[in-house]
């Protein structure tokens, strides 16, 4: 928490400094946006504000680790404003000169299946070729709010990991185990027959000692 609050505060600033009179964009540089140093350790950068509401978080979560266990390492960058991009607000707006940008600073160690998701559209790479065949149509984000960008990836992760010849039956299905809103929670629906079977019991223990 300590370290994001830190890289929040910093992209708050240096975005800040680029609205100042003479200031022009800051020149790219190795893990110069927020988004790196998350995704080396997590599949999914969030933007800051407005925050994904936690339901969908649990949904997109489940979902990119639903691809990494069929072996789709996807890692996927919610980019809703210039400020999630630190030091290269100049691509907001651009998803695929953003993907191709952020793949430097990611896959060192080798190709990291990547997608960027903006309201303007989506960028990928190291998809694989028959996931880059139906990657333009893809459906756009509904809208621009981080819920709209968060639940467009839910849908791209399935439909790029389908092509790329490691389907996710649960996403392909329209849910995920555990991704909240995909199903009946399981335990108020037991919580439900628990109340019920102990209600009944109570009424038959009841119509029974009247009876004596």
């Amino acid at each position: 928490m300590a370290r994001r609050a830190a890289t929040t505060l910093t992209a708050l600033v240096l975005a800040a400094c680029l609205t100042l009179p003479g200031a022009g964009p800051a020149p790219a540089r190795a893990d110069g946006d927020p988004a790196s140093d998350i995704l080396l350790g997590e599949n999914v950068f969030y933007p800051y504000t407005p925050p994904v509401s936690a339901a969908i978080q649990r949904r997109l979560d489940a979902a990119t680790a639903a691809a990494q266990r069929a072996h789709f390492h996807l890692k996927v960058a919610l980019i809703a404003s210039a400020i999630d991009l630190g030091t290269v607000p100049q691509l907001f707006g651009r998803p695929q000169e953003y993907a191709d940008y952020l793949d430097v600073e990611i896959s060192f160690t080798g190709p990291q299946p990547l997608l960027v998701v903006m309201a303007d559209g989506y960028g990928v790479r190291d998809v694989g070729v028959a996931a880059l065949r139906i990657f333009p149509t893809l459906p756009r984000p509904s809208g621009r709010s981080s819920d709209d960008l968060a639940l467009a990836a839910v849908g791209a992760v399935a439909r790029l990991a389908a092509a790329a010849g490691h389907p996710i039956p649960a996403l392909a299905r329209g849910g995920v185990a555990g991704a909240g809103g995909g199903g009946p929670d399981v335990a108020l629906v037991g919580a439900i027959v628990l109340v019920a079977v102990l209600t009944a019991a109570g009424v038959m223990a009841r119509r029974s000692a009247v009876r004596r």
